[in-house]
């Protein structure tokens, strides 16, 4: 847990959480981020998009209603992070749009804006999610708003 709290306060997981019920307001869209200091021992041998689809997996996110998941998988001692869409989404935004997001977020991080980083990438995707899967009249939050910490 230590090497989250080097780059994220409890403050700014709390602002992930609210960036991320703000950016679900209006779309039927589920947004997850999920912190690794490290990997885990069972996923060494992974890739990193190995390793985002089984943490898609453990969060239960390919199970909203309309697969219109996105996680937002970042591993600190690695500078690594992926963006992981369910296939809702992939069936209508391309690849490219989630790499410039990502292109982005890296540049944050490079200048050490963690926080910016994180909750500029939710506020696009968020914008992003709404054009493509506005929110619904019956529209629950199916999935946790809270950070996943591991």
């Amino acid at each position: 847990m230590s090497l989250i709290k080097k780059y994220f306060s409890a403050s700014d997981l709390d602002a992930i959480k609210k960036a991320c019920e703000l950016a679900e307001k209006n779309t039927a869209g589920e947004i997850r981020v999920s912190i690794f200091g490290k990997r885990p021992p069972k996923s060494a041998k992974m890739s990193l998009p190995e390793l985002a689809y089984a943490e898609f997996k453990n969060l239960g996110m390919e199970q909203t209603r309309d697969r219109t998941g996105i996680l937002l998988l970042i591993l600190l001692k690695e500078h690594q992070f992926q963006i992981l869409a369910d296939e809702g989404i992939n069936a209508k935004v391309e690849q490219e749009v989630w790499d410039d997001i990502a292109k982005q977020m890296a540049e944050k991080f490079k200048n050490g804006e963690y926080l910016s980083g994180v909750v500029s990438a939710i506020e696009r995707i968020g914008a992003i999610l709404a054009q493509w899967f506005p929110r619904k009249p019956d529209d629950i939050n199916e999935l946790s708003d809270e950070v996943h910490i591991a």
